[in-house]
């Protein structure tokens, strides 16, 4: 048995930057343990997100279970299953939410969570060459950050299309205000994924004190007490101990750390006992509070040539772009998932925006092996509200490490997440509707023109919208009786353990998830060393 003063469990988009701190003091000995593969070719390109959204040897593809707001079906849930995690399968667009959302978290109870505490690990660990003002944003930090201009004339007729509808451009969404349409920020430097395994991870392999293993699966943690004194992990069937002299953290993510917790005997005692583990704490909040955003895709066929990804993506196109990317690491193979997204307020009287929309100037079809690029040319815009109150939870169904756990998500079971949902969609089609768009005769095919009331709207929504991949909060931070976590992270009435990712987010905030994970694995490393420092 190898012993560490400190174990990380995950190396996804938190864990990869809570080592990388760590083991800068070389007094820290640091296991870092993932139980994905070390990497992917698909995952360097940006583009090569589509191949890996259904390829299991880099995405643990999870489902959700079917629902009656999801029409019975069993939505796809991915999780990257490489060092990196999600930020290595990502469409890598980077929102740290507004500010709000962290003043939340803060009124609720979480002391050093407002946005004014968060913001200056926000702006270390980037670094950012798109403007901005350096109040908020980082230039020096390990994560590559970029702002690409509207350089295609249909991103520049988006902008315009928007101004019609009264909402503005805005130059940085990720600065002092979030409100209006841009071009997407993105994890994307010189035509090459910047995920937290090539940014955090890669500059740091040879450092004496960290070990990393990967394909290295977490069964249990090793409990004495109420204190956490390691693990045990598995790699191709080998089972492991490693023993820890300070702590745990525990950064699987927020599908699987409420898993590790509960196999490890941490959770609804009643639950767990119906499986025959051991309850060694209760915690009753453990897999509860999961929330993620439910969004519908609109769809529009473009009767203009030359206009959307469609038109680039076969023949002799994609050879050129093919071509173009290998020579210079430009066009649509260095593209990020989403190129341009709108935060608007979906009604009046709103202080801040409350839906986001997101375009993908392509349309995509089901295939044999998932989503593959449609013949027709087209656009993807999807649109769904940024805090949504409906709840869900995630809880083991089996003793079995090696076996998913059930993933209820509940949507739309707060009605005004509903209501908010019917007005996204409506705000996307004015957009798409507006004079400047009608150079690209834009023809509606979902919901499709025939659906107009509020309740075809909602219908419609329920038989097509998925996930926008951002899953959190099954390991809450609070005080209160269901949460898991302190503000300091510590697993509540378990010495030795924190939890950092997603999944300790009390609420969703306001965009894509992966730029407030990392700064919670970048503000828990500091909690750990100043921890560490006090006791020295």
């Amino acid at each position: 048995m190898q012993t560490y003063d400190y174990i990380v469990v995950g190396a996804g988009s938190a864990g990869a930057a809570v080592a990388n701190r760590l083991s800068a003091d070389p007094r820290n000995k640091v296991l870092l343990l993932e139980a994905g593969a070390a990497s992917h070719p698909w995952s360097f390109i940006p583009v090569g997100m589509a191949r890996l959204i259904t390829n299991p040897a880099a995405n643990w593809l999870y489902s959700a279970e079917p629902e009656a707001n999801t029409d019975g079906r069993r939505i796809p849930v991915p999780r990257g299953k490489l060092l990196g995690g999600s930020s290595a399968i990502n469409g890598m667009a980077f929102v740290r939410g507004q500010a709000q959302d962290f003043d939340t978290w803060a009124q609720m109870g979480n002391q050093g969570w407002s946005y004014e505490d968060v913001l200056p690990f926000f702006k270390r660990m980037e670094s950012y060459a798109g403007g901005g003002d350096d109040g908020f944003r980082g230039r020096k930090g390990p994560l590559r950050v970029t702002n690409p201009a509207p350089r295609e004339p249909i991103f520049a007729t988006l902008i315009e299309a928007a101004a019609e509808v009264g909402i503005p451009h805005n130059p940085d969404y990720n600065g002092a205000r979030q409100e209006g349409i841009a071009m997407s920020q993105a994890t994307i430097a010189a035509g090459r994924r910047m995920s937290t395994a090539r940014c955090y991870l890669d500059p740091i392999r040879n450092r004496q004190n960290l070990q990393i293993e990967t394909g290295a699966l977490t069964e249990a943690l090793v409990l004495d007490g109420k204190r956490c004194t390691g693990v045990r992990y598995s790699i191709g069937g080998d089972v492991r101990e490693a023993a820890v002299t300070r702590e745990v953290i525990i950064s699987a993510g927020t599908i699987n750390s409420p898993q590790l917790l509960e196999l490890s005997g941490i959770g609804q005692p009643e639950r767990l006992r119906d499986l025959g583990i051991e309850v060694r704490h209760a915690l009753p909040g453990v897999g509860e509070n999961l929330r993620d955003h439910y969004a519908p895709r609109t769809r529009w066929l473009v009767g203009r040539k030359g206009i959307t990804f469609n038109d680039r993506a076969r023949g002799l196109g994609l050879v050129y772009q093919a071509m173009r990317y290998a020579l210079f690491r430009k066009g649509f193979l260095a593209s990020v998932g989403a190129p341009m997204r709108a935060f608007v307020r979906s009604r009046e009287g709103l202080e801040a925006p409350d839906v986001m929309l997101g375009w993908i100037p392509m349309l995509t079809e089901p295939g044999p092996k998932g989503p593959r690029i449609s013949r027709q040319a087209g656009f993807t815009c999807y649109a769904h509200p940024m805090r949504p109150e409906s709840k869900g939870h995630i809880h083991i169904v089996s003793a079995d490490p090696h076996r998913p756990p059930a993933i209820n998500f509940n949507f739309l079971s707060s009605p005004p997440d509903a209501e908010v949902t019917v007005r996204a969609v409506r705000i996307a089609r004015a957009i798409m509707t507006a004079p400047a768009m009608a150079p690209l005769q834009l023809t509606e095919t979902a919901p499709g023109v025939d659906r107009t009331t509020d309740d075809e709207i909602l219908d419609w929504v329920k038989r097509a919208a998925e996930t926008t991949y951002h899953p959190v909060g099954t390991c809450k931070m609070g005080s209160d009786p269901m949460a898991v976590v302190d503000a300091q992270l510590r697993v509540h009435g378990v010495e030795g353990l924190r939890a950092a990712d997603a999944s300790i987010m009390p609420t969703l905030t306001s965009g894509n998830t992966n730029a407030p994970s990392i700064m919670i694995g970048e503000k828990a490393a500091d909690i750990v060393l100043r921890h560490a420092t006090a006791r020295r």
